[in-house]
C-alpha cells in the first residue's frame, strides 16, 4: 500500500473524509477513545468529525456516564465509552502498572499492595482532586514522594474524572472517583489485549505491530498480531513492512477527495502510529510535537497536516490564526477560511465577529 492509500484508509476510519451523522458516544467508540490531556480538545475533535455536533452532546454523555475521562492508553488521559473502559482497563493494566518505573528514584519504596487499599478507602468517602489526595497519602506514607504516590494511584487504581458544569465539562483541577462506584460495576480483570488490538485496527489500520504498540503503550503486540493473523489480512507498505488490517475495513480509492479539517491539540490521528508519514511529513514534526510534550492543533489539507492553528477571543471578536508550513495551493485559503469561521462559532457561539488570518509561510 502506498502512503496515500494508507492516508485515505486512516482518514475514512477517523471520520475525516466526511462528517458522519452519529452520536457523540458512537463516535468515541468508533475512534476507540480520544486523547483528553486537556478538557477542550475532544470537543473540537468531535466537531470536526460528527455532523451537527454540539457541545452539549458530549457534555450530556459525560454526565450520563456513557463516556468517561480516565488514565488509559500510554498512561495518559483519554475519553472512552463507559462500556469500552470497563472492558479495556484490564487489558491496559500491565502497561499502567509498569508506568511507575518511569518515576525512577522518586518511586523508591513504593508498595502498591499497601498504597492502593489506602487510596481506595480515601476515595470511597467521595471524589477528590489529586491536590487534595496527595497530602492525605503523604500523611499515611510520610517517607515517600507525594507526587510518586499520586502517580502510582492514578495509574494503578481504576479512577475516572468527575464532570462539572464547566465550559468544557472539567475544571483545570478535576476530581477523581473510583470507577466502579461511578459506573456501578467493576472493570474486567481480563488482561488479554486481543480485542483492543482489533479495535485499534478498525480505527487506525492498516498498521504495523510498532504502530499498535505506540498507540497503546503495551508491549508484545507482535505476538498478539501473530495470534490474530488468521482473522486479519496483511499488506506491505512502501518500505516493505507488514501491515495488518481487518478484512472488511474501509480502504478507499487514494484519489477520494479529503476536505479541509481542523484537528485539536493532542489529536489521536497524530499519535496513533510509530510511522506518522501517512498524515504528516517527518520534516514538519518538530513544528507540531514540541519539546515540552505538547501536540499542537493542526490543519489538514488534502488529508495531510499542512500547518498549525490557534484561536483567540478579544471582546466580541474571535480570531483563528493559521500558520501553514508552505504556500497553500490555489483555492485552499478560501476553503480553510470557511471551515475556520465555522470552528470559531463552535468555540464561542456568542462572538459578534469572526476572522481567519492565514500567516505567510516562512519558506
Amino acid at each position: 500500500m502506498t502512503t496515500r492509500q494508507l492516508n485515505r484508509a486512516t482518514l475514512a476510519r477517523q471520520l475525516l473524509l466526511a462528517r458522519t451523522a452519529i452520536t457523540a458516544v458512537d463516535a468515541v467508540e468508533r475512534l476507540c477513545g480520544m486523547q483528553a490531556q486537556e478538557p477542550r480538545p475532544p470537543f473540537v475533535g468531535l466537531w470536526t468529525r460528527v455532523q451537527g455536533f454540539r457541545r452539549v452532546d458530549l457534555r450530556d454523555a459525560l454526565h450520563q456516564r456513557e463516556v468517561v475521562r480516565a488514565t488509559l492508553l500510554r498512561a495518559t488521559l483519554h475519553l472512552m465509552t463507559a462500556a469500552d473502559y470497563l472492558v479495556f482497563r484490564g487489558a491496559l493494566a500491565p502497561m499502567l502498572k509498569g508506568a511507575v518505573r518511569g518515576l525512577g528514584d522518586r518511586g523508591k519504596g513504593l508498595d502498591p499492595e499497601r498504597l492502593l487499599p489506602v487510596a481506595r478507602k480515601l476515595l470511597s468517602a467521595g471524589p477528590l482532586t489529586f491536590q487534595d489526595l496527595r497530602p492525605l497519602l503523604a500523611a499515611e506514607f510520610p517517607d515517600l514522594n507525594d507526587r510518586a504516590l499520586g502517580y502510582a494511584v492514578r495509574t494503578q487504581l481504576p479512577l475516572v474524572m468527575v464532570p462539572t458544569a464547566d465550559r468544557w465539562s472539567y475544571p483545570a483541577a478535576a476530581e477523581f472517583t473510583l470507577a466502579e462506584e461511578w459506573l456501578g460495576r467493576p472493570c474486567s480483570l481480563d488482561d488479554s489485549p486481543d480485542e483492543l488490538v482489533l479495535r485499534y485496527l478498525a480505527a487506525y489500520g492498516p498498521a504495523t505491530a510498532a504502530d499498535a504498540q505506540t498507540w497503546s503503550g503495551l508491549k508484545g503486540i507482535r505476538a498478539v498480531l501473530t495470534r490474530l493473523r488468521p482473522r486479519l489480512v496483511t499488506f506491505r507498505d512502501e518500505r516493505k513492512r507488514v501491515l495488518f488490517d481487518l478484512p472488511d475495513a474501509p480502504r478507499p480509492d487514494p484519489d477520494v477527495p479529503a476536505p479541509p479539517r481542523f484537528l485539536p491539540d493532542f489529536d489521536n490521528l497524530l499519535l496513533a502510529h510509530a510511522d506518522r508519514t501517512r498524515v504528516i511529513a517527518d520534516e514538519h514534526r518538530p513544528e507540531v510535537f514540541t519539546k515540552n510534550l505538547r501536540v499542537r492543533a493542526t490543519v489538514l489539507w488534502d488529508g495531510r497536516v499542512a500547518g498549525t492553528w490557534t484561536a483567540a477571543r478579544k471582546g466580541g471578536a474571535g480570531t483563528l490564526r493559521i500558520s501553514p508550513f508552505a504556500k497553500l495551493p490555489k483555492g485552499a485559503a478560501d476553503a480553510l477560511r470557511q471551515e475556520g469561521e465555522a470552528l470559531l462559532l463552535f468555540l464561542d457561539e456568542d462572538v459578534d465577529t469572526v476572522d481567519v488570518v492565514i500567516d505567510k509561510p516562512a519558506t
